[in-house]
């Protein structure tokens, strides 16, 4: 039955909404899509459209306005605060999505822009699916963050962030300035990418630096994309285009669940479980001094074309990259010989531990591929306080439940093999080595020069005798010899790594049940 009559005004109320979102979105703002072009960047809503499936973006909050309550900020035009949210598609599953628009005032965060960030955030919270951020812009807008009205409350942003750690991935795009507010949300996403040339990220941007401390520096010095991601690592990749940028969140959010507690997104493969590569039993070289690639171990194990390396350029003494066996999810964490020997700095202990505590967040079961020659050492290894932040991967490895698996390679040295899991170092699911593993204290030239020097020095040919010490010693370090005391389950042979991967992790539960004794949580070392 049809109502309102003559009288009805539904349909110009409609017109009158319609007419305002379209004043909002990009065909009704020519200018600002103009000023994005020039530097050729995509809006905000360009984004969102090349980052989701198709027609699947719905937003909310399109219609926000700004504050406008003192002389400063009551003339400014601000469509939907700078801030666009909403749920779209991304390979099929639902994921919050938010996107600053730099062409709103910088990109600045005003009071009601902060409002709907807060919302598209506790979104993915409660709904339990991915958070994606897509970022340029700054932090607070002048006009409302200088209002003790607005500031003093501070913002449950990082409060919010902080909840969906270890519940939801978040993944970030920084695709522009992203000085200030970007980076602290950076700062505790689980994936980070920037755009170089175009990206920056820091606490302060170049003005302000200039302002406070009277430094003059450029963005790209300060801040750039390959500053924060080869040499800080707050960035875990560099791409040269926006494009690539959206399809590497796309990427990374495949490997992973929706929540902690949905199972892993296991995908169909016609790589054949038992594929046996020949190449394995070649690539270790003979010298223990010659390097190799470990990239190139991972890539012969996992299914085809399944590597995804996280912070592939910052700490490259060490690998930590997601795979699929059997189109599982699974993380691997590996030595990297042909950096520093592969052996443990800060860098790489951070880099590992921080991936170790996403995969056992998500439920990927991790692997370790050990060959290094134990921890830095040496007095810059001690003013950059490996003792103690070398604890954050211990502290990892301990409170890790998923199934791990650890295979020695070579190297399993001192307590670098302990860090990276070896033997029984942890509650490991198997405990593997290769033929060519050779697991000890220390190195063995070290240990001798340390407890034998006397020994061999007072030899009629003290070259000879250090040797034949030498030679005594490396006859007692082999795999078979750690196989014979139990303190590894098996040597493998190298081509049969995969299978019994894929083996390993179809037999035993997600979950290894939690020994811990009862306690409200854990302190990490830093």
């Amino acid at each position: 039955m049809r109502t309102g009559g003559e009288n009805s005004n539904g349909r110009e109320l409609l017109k009158n909404i319609e007419d305002a979102r379209r004043e909002v979105l990009d065909v009704g703002r020519p200018d600002a899509v103009a000023r994005q072009r020039k530097y050729g960047k995509y809006t905000a809503r360009e984004r969102i459209t090349k980052l989701c499936d198709d027609d699947s973006f719905h937003e909310y909050g399109s219609l926000v306005e700004p504050l406008r309550d003192t002389g400063f900020n009551k003339d400014l035009v601000a469509p939907a605060d700078g801030i666009i949210i909403g749920s779209g598609l991304i390979a099929g599953r639902p994921t919050a999505i938010i996107s600053q628009d730099y062409t709103v005032l910088g990109g600045s965060t005003g009071r009601h822009g902060s409002h709907k960030a807060n919302r598209g955030i506790t979104k993915a919270t409660d709904d339990g699916v991915p958070l994606v951020a897509l970022l340029e812009g700054g932090g607070h807008r002048i006009q409302d963050g200088q209002d003790s009205r607005h500031f003093a409350s501070g913002s449950p942003v990082f409060q919010y962030l902080a909840r969906n750690s270890g519940w939801v991935p978040q993944a970030m795009a920084i695709l522009g300035q992203g000085f200030a507010g970007p980076t602290n949300y950076a700062a505790l996403a689980d994936f980070v990418v920037m755009v170089r040339g175009q990206a920056t990220m820091g606490m302060a941007g170049p003005a302000l630096v200039k302002a406070g401390l009277g430094e003059d520096i450029d963005k790209e010095a300060l801040g750039g994309a390959m500053m924060q991601t080869d040499r800080y690592g707050i960035s875990d990749l560099a791409v040269d285009t926006e494009d690539e940028a959206l399809a590497a969140v796309r990427r990374f959010l495949s490997y992973l669940p929706a929540n902690a507690q949905e199972p892993l997104p296991i995908t169909a493969t016609d790589d054949p479980v038992d594929r046996a590569e020949e190449e394995l039993l070649e690539i270790i070289p003979a010298n223990p001094r010659k390097s190799y690639d470990v990239r190139r171990i991972i890539e012969l194990i996992s299914d085809r074309d399944s590597v995804c390396e996280k912070k592939s350029s910052y700490a490259r003494n060490i690998v930590t990259a997601f795979v699929r066996l059997n189109g599982r999810p699974v993380g691997f964490v590996a030595n990297q010989t042909r950096h520093l020997a592969g052996m443990l700095d800060v860098k790489a202990c951070e880099k590992a531990s921080h991936f170790i505590a996403l995969c056992d967040a998500f439920g990927l079961p991790l692997v370790m591929l050990i060959d290094l020659p134990g921890f830095a050492i040496g007095s810059e290894a001690e003013k950059s306080g490996l003792g103690r932040r070398s604890g954050r991967l211990f502290f990892e490895m301990g409170q890790a439940t998923v199934p791990r698996v650890s295979i020695v390679l070579r190297k399993g040295y001192g307590g670098g093999y302990y860090a990276m899991g070896g033997g029984r170092s942890y509650d490991n699911n198997a405990s593997l080595a290769w033929p060519s593993a050779e697991i000890c204290a220390m190195s063995v030239e070290g240990s001798v020069d340390v407890a034998y020097r006397k020994d061999y020095e007072a030899a009629e040919d003290p070259a000879a005798r250090r040797q034949e010490i030498i030679d005594i010693f490396k006859s007692q370090l082999g795999a078979l010899r750690a196989a014979e005391a139990f303190g590894i389950d098996e040597v493998i042979d190298p081509r049969q790594t995969r299978r019994i991967l894929c083996d390993t992790f179809d037999r035993c539960p997600p979950r290894r049940p939690s020994k811990l004794p009862p306690h409200v949580r854990a302190v990490s070392p830093i």
